[in-house]
Protein backbone atom coordinates (compact mmCIF):
# COMPACT_ATOMS: atom_id res chain seq x y z
CA UNK A 1 0.00 0.00 0.00
CA UNK A 2 2.55 2.50 0.56
CA UNK A 3 4.62 1.78 -2.79
CA UNK A 4 1.21 3.01 -4.29
CA UNK A 5 0.97 5.96 -2.42
CA UNK A 6 4.74 6.83 -3.12
CA UNK A 7 3.79 6.37 -6.76
CA UNK A 8 0.49 8.46 -6.45
CA UNK A 9 2.60 11.46 -5.06
CA UNK A 10 5.71 10.65 -7.48
CA UNK A 11 3.08 11.14 -10.42
CA UNK A 12 1.84 14.03 -9.02
CA UNK A 13 4.95 15.43 -8.87
CA UNK A 14 5.67 14.77 -12.34
CA UNK A 15 2.44 16.41 -13.44
CA UNK A 16 3.24 19.71 -11.61
CA UNK A 17 6.88 19.26 -12.28
CA UNK A 18 5.73 19.45 -16.47
CA UNK A 19 4.09 22.54 -15.42
CA UNK A 20 6.52 24.21 -12.90
CA UNK A 21 8.10 27.80 -13.69
CA UNK A 22 11.12 29.30 -13.04
CA UNK A 23 12.49 32.96 -13.29
CA UNK A 24 14.75 31.47 -16.09
CA UNK A 25 12.42 29.40 -17.59
CA UNK A 26 8.51 30.35 -19.12
CA UNK A 27 5.50 28.25 -18.39
CA UNK A 28 4.98 25.93 -21.21
CA UNK A 29 2.18 24.03 -22.36
CA UNK A 30 1.49 20.82 -25.19
CA UNK A 31 -0.63 20.65 -27.72
CA UNK A 32 -1.53 19.52 -31.12
CA UNK A 33 -3.11 21.84 -34.13
CA UNK A 34 -6.92 20.63 -35.21
CA UNK A 35 -8.56 21.13 -38.60
CA UNK A 36 -12.12 22.73 -38.38
CA UNK A 37 -13.20 21.03 -41.80
CA UNK A 38 -16.44 21.52 -43.68
CA UNK A 39 -17.98 18.79 -44.90
CA UNK A 40 -19.93 19.20 -47.84
CA UNK A 41 -23.20 16.60 -48.17
CA UNK A 42 -26.47 16.36 -49.90
CA UNK A 43 -29.72 17.18 -48.57
CA UNK A 44 -31.39 14.74 -50.49
CA UNK A 45 -29.86 10.82 -51.36
CA UNK A 46 -28.65 10.15 -54.78
CA UNK A 47 -26.13 8.29 -57.02
CA UNK A 48 -22.58 10.44 -57.27
CA UNK A 49 -22.19 10.92 -61.03
CA UNK A 50 -19.05 12.84 -61.15
CA UNK A 51 -16.70 14.24 -58.64
CA UNK A 52 -14.68 16.91 -60.07
CA UNK A 53 -11.75 16.92 -56.64
CA UNK A 54 -9.30 14.70 -55.33
CA UNK A 55 -7.65 14.80 -52.18
CA UNK A 56 -5.01 17.47 -51.61
CA UNK A 57 -6.76 19.97 -53.95
CA UNK A 58 -7.15 23.77 -53.72
CA UNK A 59 -10.68 24.57 -54.56
CA UNK A 60 -11.73 28.38 -55.43
CA UNK A 61 -15.01 29.68 -53.92
CA UNK A 62 -18.19 28.45 -56.39
CA UNK A 63 -15.74 26.02 -57.97
CA UNK A 64 -18.06 22.35 -58.47
CA UNK A 65 -17.01 20.08 -56.07
CA UNK A 66 -20.01 16.62 -57.09
CA UNK A 67 -22.97 15.96 -59.27
CA UNK A 68 -25.71 13.50 -58.07
CA UNK A 69 -27.88 12.06 -60.69
CA UNK A 70 -30.30 14.74 -61.52
CA UNK A 71 -32.67 13.04 -64.44
CA UNK A 72 -36.03 13.33 -61.93
CA UNK A 73 -35.27 16.94 -60.78
CA UNK A 74 -34.32 18.03 -64.57
CA UNK A 75 -37.53 16.52 -65.81
CA UNK A 76 -39.26 18.23 -62.90
CA UNK A 77 -38.21 21.53 -63.95
CA UNK A 78 -38.81 21.16 -67.52
CA UNK A 79 -42.82 20.02 -66.40
CA UNK A 80 -42.13 23.34 -64.50
CA UNK A 81 -41.59 25.74 -67.07
CA UNK A 82 -44.24 24.63 -69.11
CA UNK A 83 -47.01 25.26 -66.57
CA UNK A 84 -45.83 28.66 -66.16
CA UNK A 85 -45.82 29.05 -69.81
CA UNK A 86 -49.29 27.58 -69.91
CA UNK A 87 -50.20 29.83 -67.31
CA UNK A 88 -48.67 32.69 -68.76
CA UNK A 89 -50.41 32.48 -72.07
CA UNK A 90 -53.85 32.53 -70.59
CA UNK A 91 -53.27 35.13 -68.45
CA UNK A 92 -52.04 37.32 -71.53
CA UNK A 93 -55.62 35.92 -73.67
CA UNK A 94 -57.64 37.28 -71.10
CA UNK A 95 -56.14 40.52 -71.10
CA UNK A 96 -56.31 41.05 -74.86
CA UNK A 97 -59.56 39.82 -76.10
CA UNK A 98 -60.52 37.76 -78.41
CA UNK A 99 -58.50 37.51 -81.78
CA UNK A 100 -58.69 39.63 -84.79
CA UNK A 101 -59.92 37.27 -87.22
CA UNK A 102 -63.03 37.10 -85.01
CA UNK A 103 -63.17 40.41 -84.52
CA UNK A 104 -63.68 41.25 -88.03
CA UNK A 105 -65.79 38.39 -88.42
CA UNK A 106 -68.26 40.20 -86.25
CA UNK A 107 -67.61 43.69 -88.19
CA UNK A 108 -68.76 41.90 -91.41
CA UNK A 109 -71.87 41.04 -90.13
CA UNK A 110 -72.59 44.32 -88.77
CA UNK A 111 -71.84 45.53 -92.10
CA UNK A 112 -74.31 42.77 -93.58
CA UNK A 113 -76.92 44.19 -91.02
CA UNK A 114 -76.39 47.77 -91.45
CA UNK A 115 -77.19 47.67 -95.11
CA UNK A 116 -80.32 45.41 -94.05
CA UNK A 117 -80.89 48.07 -91.80
CA UNK A 118 -81.10 50.87 -94.63
CA UNK A 119 -83.24 48.60 -97.19
CA UNK A 120 -85.85 48.20 -94.07
CA UNK A 121 -85.60 52.18 -93.66
CA UNK A 122 -86.26 52.79 -96.95
CA UNK A 123 -89.21 50.06 -97.65
CA UNK A 124 -91.10 51.32 -94.39
CA UNK A 125 -90.20 55.14 -95.24
CA UNK A 126 -91.99 54.55 -98.35
CA UNK A 127 -95.16 52.36 -97.19
CA UNK A 128 -95.89 55.12 -94.37
CA UNK A 129 -96.01 57.92 -96.56
CA UNK A 130 -98.89 55.94 -98.93
CA UNK A 131 -102.79 56.60 -97.60
CA UNK A 132 -103.19 53.60 -95.66
CA UNK A 133 -106.41 51.66 -96.50
CA UNK A 134 -106.03 52.64 -99.93
CA UNK A 135 -103.48 51.88 -101.77
CA UNK A 136 -101.14 50.21 -98.93
CA UNK A 137 -103.11 47.77 -96.05
CA UNK A 138 -102.10 48.70 -92.64
CA UNK A 139 -100.55 44.89 -92.14
CA UNK A 140 -97.75 45.82 -94.56
CA UNK A 141 -96.84 49.09 -93.16
CA UNK A 142 -96.74 47.13 -89.62
CA UNK A 143 -94.52 44.41 -91.46
CA UNK A 144 -91.92 47.06 -92.73
CA UNK A 145 -91.58 48.90 -89.15
CA UNK A 146 -91.42 45.66 -87.64
CA UNK A 147 -88.44 45.15 -90.04
CA UNK A 148 -86.99 47.94 -89.47
CA UNK A 149 -86.85 47.75 -86.00
CA UNK A 150 -85.67 44.45 -86.17
CA UNK A 151 -82.98 45.58 -88.18
CA UNK A 152 -81.68 48.03 -86.19
CA UNK A 153 -81.89 46.25 -83.19
CA UNK A 154 -79.36 43.57 -85.10
CA UNK A 155 -77.23 46.41 -85.53
CA UNK A 156 -77.14 47.84 -82.17
CA UNK A 157 -76.56 43.72 -81.32
CA UNK A 158 -73.41 43.39 -83.73
CA UNK A 159 -71.66 47.02 -82.32
CA UNK A 160 -72.59 45.41 -78.65
CA UNK A 161 -70.56 42.23 -79.15
CA UNK A 162 -67.78 43.79 -81.14
CA UNK A 163 -67.38 46.10 -77.73
CA UNK A 164 -67.42 43.49 -75.35
CA UNK A 165 -64.72 41.31 -78.08
CA UNK A 166 -62.56 44.33 -78.09
CA UNK A 167 -62.22 44.26 -74.40
CA UNK A 168 -60.52 42.05 -71.86
CA UNK A 169 -61.97 39.59 -69.38
CA UNK A 170 -63.72 40.30 -66.39
CA UNK A 171 -60.87 41.70 -63.44
CA UNK A 172 -61.81 38.45 -61.40
CA UNK A 173 -60.55 36.08 -63.92
CA UNK A 174 -57.37 38.48 -64.64
CA UNK A 175 -57.02 38.16 -61.12
CA UNK A 176 -57.08 34.19 -61.29
CA UNK A 177 -55.25 33.87 -64.41
CA UNK A 178 -52.45 35.98 -62.29
CA UNK A 179 -52.20 33.97 -59.39
CA UNK A 180 -52.32 30.52 -61.76
CA UNK A 181 -48.59 32.43 -62.92
CA UNK A 182 -47.31 33.20 -59.28
CA UNK A 183 -48.33 29.26 -58.97
CA UNK A 184 -46.47 28.36 -61.60
CA UNK A 185 -43.53 30.93 -61.12
CA UNK A 186 -42.79 29.33 -57.21
CA UNK A 187 -43.18 25.64 -58.75
CA UNK A 188 -40.86 26.46 -61.18
CA UNK A 189 -38.54 28.15 -58.33
CA UNK A 190 -38.58 24.97 -56.26
CA UNK A 191 -37.49 22.46 -59.45
CA UNK A 192 -34.61 24.89 -59.71
CA UNK A 193 -33.94 25.25 -56.30
CA UNK A 194 -34.20 21.28 -56.12
CA UNK A 195 -32.05 20.32 -58.91
CA UNK A 196 -29.55 22.90 -57.74
CA UNK A 197 -29.52 21.01 -54.83
CA UNK A 198 -27.96 18.13 -56.70
CA UNK A 199 -24.64 19.86 -57.23
CA UNK A 200 -22.32 20.87 -54.55
CA UNK A 201 -20.10 23.75 -55.00
CA UNK A 202 -16.90 25.12 -52.48
CA UNK A 203 -18.54 27.93 -50.08
CA UNK A 204 -15.17 29.57 -50.38
CA UNK A 205 -11.72 28.56 -51.25
CA UNK A 206 -10.23 25.51 -49.46
CA UNK A 207 -8.09 22.81 -49.44
CA UNK A 208 -9.62 19.16 -50.14
CA UNK A 209 -8.45 17.13 -47.61
CA UNK A 210 -10.36 14.05 -47.73
CA UNK A 211 -13.32 12.62 -50.51
CA UNK A 212 -15.11 9.79 -49.19
CA UNK A 213 -16.94 8.51 -52.10
CA UNK A 214 -16.34 7.14 -55.64
CA UNK A 215 -18.59 8.02 -58.87
CA UNK A 216 -20.97 5.00 -59.22
CA UNK A 217 -21.64 4.85 -55.31
CA UNK A 218 -25.31 5.73 -53.36
CA UNK A 219 -24.41 8.62 -51.13
CA UNK A 220 -27.02 9.01 -48.15
CA UNK A 221 -28.91 12.02 -47.27
CA UNK A 222 -26.16 13.86 -45.14
CA UNK A 223 -23.73 11.89 -45.89
CA UNK A 224 -20.15 14.27 -46.42
CA UNK A 225 -19.07 13.59 -49.75
CA UNK A 226 -15.55 16.12 -49.91
CA UNK A 227 -14.28 17.54 -46.16
CA UNK A 228 -12.62 20.79 -46.83
CA UNK A 229 -9.89 22.26 -44.81
CA UNK A 230 -10.16 26.72 -45.18
CA UNK A 231 -7.92 29.21 -44.54
CA UNK A 232 -7.98 29.99 -41.02
CA UNK A 233 -9.71 26.15 -39.99
CA UNK A 234 -6.91 25.18 -37.95
CA UNK A 235 -6.65 25.50 -34.03
CA UNK A 236 -4.08 24.56 -31.25
CA UNK A 237 -5.67 22.49 -28.40
CA UNK A 238 -3.48 22.12 -25.29
CA UNK A 239 -4.36 21.48 -21.43
CA UNK A 240 -3.34 23.84 -18.73
CA UNK A 241 -2.99 22.61 -14.86
CA UNK A 242 -5.84 24.54 -12.77
CA UNK A 243 -2.83 25.75 -10.83
CA UNK A 244 -2.09 27.80 -14.10
CA UNK A 245 -5.46 28.33 -14.89
CA UNK A 246 -5.61 32.00 -13.83
CA UNK A 247 -2.75 32.98 -16.13
CA UNK A 248 -5.01 32.18 -18.73
CA UNK A 249 -7.31 34.13 -20.86
CA UNK A 250 -9.10 34.69 -24.04
CA UNK A 251 -7.48 36.82 -25.93
CA UNK A 252 -4.02 36.43 -24.50
CA UNK A 253 -0.71 35.95 -26.96
CA UNK A 254 0.98 32.93 -26.64
CA UNK A 255 4.45 31.96 -28.84
CA UNK A 256 4.49 28.81 -30.61
CA UNK A 257 7.02 26.33 -31.43
CA UNK A 258 7.16 23.16 -33.20
CA UNK A 259 9.53 21.04 -34.68
CA UNK A 260 10.68 22.55 -38.44
CA UNK A 261 8.87 25.58 -37.32
CA UNK A 262 10.07 29.59 -37.73
CA UNK A 263 11.32 31.07 -34.28
CA UNK A 264 8.53 34.32 -33.79
CA UNK A 265 5.11 31.98 -34.47
CA UNK A 266 2.14 33.38 -32.64
CA UNK A 267 -1.61 32.60 -31.53
CA UNK A 268 -3.78 34.36 -29.71
CA UNK A 269 -6.09 31.91 -27.03
CA UNK A 270 -9.81 32.05 -28.47
CA UNK A 271 -11.79 29.50 -25.89
CA UNK A 272 -11.21 28.36 -22.39
CA UNK A 273 -13.08 25.33 -21.27
CA UNK A 274 -15.59 26.33 -18.74
CA UNK A 275 -15.43 22.53 -17.40
CA UNK A 276 -12.34 20.72 -16.13
CA UNK A 277 -11.45 16.61 -17.00
CA UNK A 278 -9.12 14.79 -15.39
CA UNK A 279 -6.16 13.76 -17.08
CA UNK A 280 -5.89 9.62 -15.45
CA UNK A 281 -9.27 8.31 -14.15
CA UNK A 282 -8.77 9.03 -10.78
CA UNK A 283 -10.82 9.80 -7.93
CA UNK A 284 -11.97 13.20 -7.48
CA UNK A 285 -10.75 14.85 -3.73
CA UNK A 286 -8.91 17.35 -2.17
CA UNK A 287 -5.68 15.60 -2.67
CA UNK A 288 -6.33 15.01 -6.37
CA UNK A 289 -7.55 18.04 -7.66
CA UNK A 290 -3.80 19.43 -9.06
CA UNK A 291 -4.71 16.55 -11.58
CA UNK A 292 -7.44 18.29 -13.29
CA UNK A 293 -6.94 19.84 -16.77
CA UNK A 294 -9.13 23.03 -18.91
CA UNK A 295 -8.98 22.64 -22.40
CA UNK A 296 -8.06 25.99 -23.91
CA UNK A 297 -8.07 26.56 -27.81
CA UNK A 298 -6.26 29.76 -30.04
CA UNK A 299 -5.74 30.68 -33.54
CA UNK A 300 -2.87 31.07 -35.50
CA UNK A 301 -1.48 34.35 -36.88
CA UNK A 302 -2.56 35.57 -39.78
CA UNK A 303 0.36 33.51 -42.51
CA UNK A 304 0.85 30.64 -40.17
CA UNK A 305 -0.04 27.21 -40.96
CA UNK A 306 -0.16 24.17 -39.26
CA UNK A 307 -0.68 20.25 -40.31
CA UNK A 308 -3.81 19.30 -38.09
CA UNK A 309 -2.31 16.52 -35.79
CA UNK A 310 1.00 18.64 -35.57
CA UNK A 311 2.46 18.41 -31.96
CA UNK A 312 3.04 22.54 -30.73
CA UNK A 313 4.42 23.76 -28.19
CA UNK A 314 3.21 26.99 -26.29
CA UNK A 315 4.60 29.33 -23.86
CA UNK A 316 4.07 33.05 -23.05
CA UNK A 317 6.17 35.33 -25.06
CA UNK A 318 9.44 36.67 -23.48
CA UNK A 319 8.67 40.23 -22.28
Amino acid sequence: MSGILDWLQGAIAVVLGLFATTPEQPIRFYGYAEGEYVRMAPQEGGTLRELRVRRGDRVAAGQVLALLEDGSERAGRAEAAARLAQAEAQLANLRTGRRTPEIDALEAQRRQAEAALRLSEVQYQRQSRLPAGQVVSVDRVDQARAAFERDRARVAELAADIAVARMAARDDEIEAGEAAVAVARAGLAQAEWRLSRRTLAAPAAALAADTLFEPGEFVPAGAPIVSLLPPGGVKLRFFVPQAALSGIAVGQELAVGCDGCRAGLRARISYVSPQAEFTPPVIYSRESRAKLVYLVEARPGAGVAFNPGQPVELSRPAP
